[in-house]
């Protein structure tokens, strides 16, 4: 979308005819209406693909007339993450530093009497004036330029809050490390708590989270976040106040898309003493992916009274059943030490022709796997190739239990 579609979209009898066409697939709209010069076809075909994605990643959001920028969108949190996120913050005025298409603003004004989103994408900027309004949000105020340099033209303390979501992506290249991205958090640390004594830094889920201390003297706290098992990003908390030298709490919060549930485990500065079992036992448990990239599946398993299948994975086991865990839940109907000679006829024993592969610290690949036995795919039955409390290879047949199981 460039400024001069922008601006015919906004026209209310386009925002009628796309609001008609809504379900249509984008490409047969374009066609349908291919030569009508009176239409910004391109955009309205554009907005309709934007508008179907948007129902599943902002299912309330898009109720409203909202407009939207492919890579805006492709961008932005989802809801569930946005409202996490907001719940953490609050207080009379805030600063969104890199605001994007604004679903974090959006969320972020219900929990200040102000807020201040900045973006140096003057194209972006009128969008979410757009969507703002549309969406009848009234205590935002719009601001394009640099973020650092209209973060600096503000007096010491101006905020409660600034959150930051850096962009991770330059010149067509995507990156994780935080002073790769803009703006660059690192080199901003000091500027940043002079104008807020509070700072919230969204990073990317595969930043690794040791050592963030030294680059962020400020940190207190490190929450990995997690809807429906995928992990989606890594929220730093900052305080003023917070000394160099005291520790960092490390959180996760697992979240689901369908519902307000949410399962948070927190610990210290790094994972729990792993107690491996002698053998496995009627289920087994795979932590919620932002368990394991917190490394907090050894808390898990000690508040749940749960072993470690071996001493490197994070594959837990227990005789009962515990219908809340944070992951997912398997009941395992047999346990053998993989011998590839001998493994084709365990498979035939169990009537196992299709499975779902999974493998950690197994010197076979699934695909190789899958080749090797000719197994069709299966949403229930699953085969866990890793390593025994011995360090044996070892296979899993289990399971998976569903809720109402």
């Amino acid at each position: 979308m460039i400024p001069s579609e922008f601006q015919n979209l906004l026209n209310p009898a386009i925002q009628a005819l796309l609001a008609s066409h809504y379900s249509d697939d984008p490409a047969a709209f374009a066609m349908q209406f291919h030569g009508r010069k009176d239409l910004p076809i391109r955009a309205m075909a554009e907005q309709l693909a934007c508008r179907q994605k948007a129902v599943k990643k902002l299912p309330t959001l898009s109720q409203y007339n909202l407009l939207y920028t492919p890579l805006g969108l492709e961008q932005s949190s989802g809801e569930r993450t946005a409202a996490y996120k907001a719940s953490l913050m609050s207080g009379k005025r805030a600063l969104d530093l890199s605001g994007g298409l604004g679903v974090d603003t959006m969320f972020l004004a219900r929990r200040f009497q102000e807020l201040v989103y900045c973006e140096r994408d003057s194209l972006l900027c009128a969008v979410i004036e757009h969507n703002l309004k549309v969406s009848g949000i009234v205590n935002v105020e719009v601001r394009n330029g640099d973020s650092i340099s209209l973060l600096a033209e503000y007096p010491d303390n101006s905020f409660d809050w600034i959150f930051v979501d850096p962009a991770r992506r330059e010149e067509g290249r995507r990156s994780i490390a935080l002073e790769a991205a803009s703006p660059d958090v690192v080199a901003s640390h000091d500027l940043l708590l002079r104008q807020a004594p509070r700072v919230c830094i969204k990073a990317s889920p595969a930043l690794e989270i040791s050592g963030l201390k030294k680059l962020l003297p400020a940190l207190h706290t490190i929450v990995v976040v997690s809807v429906d098992r995928e992990c989606k990003e890594i929220l730093l908390l900052l305080e003023r106040a917070y000394p160099a030298c005291g520790p960092v709490q490390v959180k996760t919060a697992c979240l689901s898309a369908e519902w307000e549930e949410i399962t948070e485990v927190a610990g210290g500065n790094g994972d729990a003493p792993r107690v491996v079992a002698t053998a496995v036992k009627k289920y087994l448990y795979e932590p919620d992916p932002a368990i394991i990239k917190a490394r907090l599946a050894g808390v898990l398993a000690r508040d749940s009274g749960l072993q470690f299948v071996n001493k490197s994975v994070d594959y837990l086991t227990a005789d009962r059943k515990i219908e809340t865990f944070p992951g997912r839940t398997f009941r395992v109907v047999d346990c053998v030490p993989y011998k590839p000679k001998s493994f084709r006829a365990f498979l035939e024993r169990h009537a196992v022709a299709g499975a779902s592969i999974q493998r950690r610290d197994f010197p076979l690949s699934p695909e190789e796997l899958r080749k090797k036995y000719r197994l069709l795919e299966s949403e229930r039955a699953f085969l866990f190739f890793t390593r025994g409390a011995a360090g044996n290879p070892l296979c899993i047949y289990a399971l998976r239990c569903f809720p109402g199981d």
